[in-house]
């Protein structure tokens, strides 16, 4: 398999968060190149040397970056996504922008024609008992009894070929029912919502942080031909903007959210007021180490854990509103 080497740039107080967004999305091999490590080591007096490398000594000014490892392939193209999504949100929150510039270069490949390669990773999937996931390029045999999904790969998380959402979705047709509300935090791509309505869901709402995603998701939607009346996408932050959250109402038959484990956490408390009663909620994108911390914080603000469902390293769960 071939890999594809990403920098993130960052500064010494960006390290723990950037590496601790990474690890929530289950990267957990990187490589962080800091000039104060090296300025430390220098003024070490315990160490005796005669020589340093030329290289080496280079550290000494260099920008702090943070290197992973992206596989060349679908996954990987999820991966990268995931990672700039979760690169805008750290700087949302970076206010005093102590966090550096954020920003990421790819080496060994341009992004553009990574992206362009689309077509030989992304092919039909099913997933569950009644979803196709297809790519505007493929057909479909004739005969195909399973809803179809149809979404291009584009600048959004979500397209199905990543374990979080494969799990959202099993568990949204499992508990979505015919006319039901959904609403979809994060919604990314928009490919959890769109198969809510393809499974029978009466409207949705979507919501994301970042402008391209709710365009994104809403030409998704068009591409589904669903009617505006039944989806509409909004760009803004629940936890900080009560504007919004006054947009979305309350009454939902089920709220999903397929993130980080971080980000669940920081939105707990946000969860409940949403749903109608004894409504579900569905929450994804929980790396296995961090597993028994989400669900026992999403309980804590009155969920009654329903369902487990787990897929390689990676967790999602249905909870019931109490």
């Amino acid at each position: 398999m071939n890999w594809i080497e990403l920098d993130i740039f960052t500064t010494t107080e960006g390290i723990e968060p950037v590496t601790g967004s990474l690890l929530g999305m289950g990267i957990n091999g990187f490589v962080i190149k800091d000039a104060k490590d090296f300025e430390d080591f220098l003024n070490d007096k315990s160490i005796n040397w005669d020589y340093i490398d030329d290289d080496l000594m280079g550290l000494k000014n260099c920008e702090t970056t943070v290197t992973v490892y992206l596989p060349e392939n679908g996954q990987g193209l999820e991966n990268l996504e995931a990672i700039k999504a979760e690169l805008r949100a750290l700087k949302q929150r970076d206010g005093d922008k102590s966090f550096g510039r954020l920003e990421y270069e790819l080496k060994n490949v341009k992004e553009e024609d990574w992206a362009n390669n689309w077509k030989q990773y992304f092919k039909p999937l099913t997933v569950g008992e009644k979803l196709l996931i297809k790519p505007s390029w493929e057909s479909v045999p004739a005969g195909e009894s399973r809803k179809i999904l149809e979404i291009d790969p584009a600048s959004s998380f979500g397209t199905g070929q990543h374990n979080t959402t494969q799990l959202c979705l099993e568990l949204i047709e499992k508990h979505i029912s015919e006319g039901d509300t959904l609403l979809d935090l994060g919604c990314g791509s928009g490919i959890l919502s769109i198969a809510a309505v393809l499974l029978g869901a009466g409207s949705v709402k979507a919501v994301d942080i970042d402008e391209n995603s709710v365009k994104i998701a809403r030409e998704n939607a068009a591409k589904n031909n669903i009617p505006k009346e039944r989806y509409n996408a909004f760009c803004g932050n629940i936890i900080e903007d009560k504007n919004l959250v006054r947009q979305l109402g309350t009454g939902y038959q089920v709220v999903c959210a397929n993130i980080v484990a971080d980000v669940l956490i920081a939105m707990s408390e946000s969860f409940k007021p949403f749903l109608a009663e004894n409504g579900t909620l569905i929450i994804s994108g929980i790396i296995d180490s961090r597993k028994e911390e989400v669900l026992d914080t999403v309980k804590a603000c009155g969920f009654e854990l329903i369902e487990i469902s787990e897929k390689e390293d990676w967790v999602a769960a249905a909870f019931r509103a109490l």
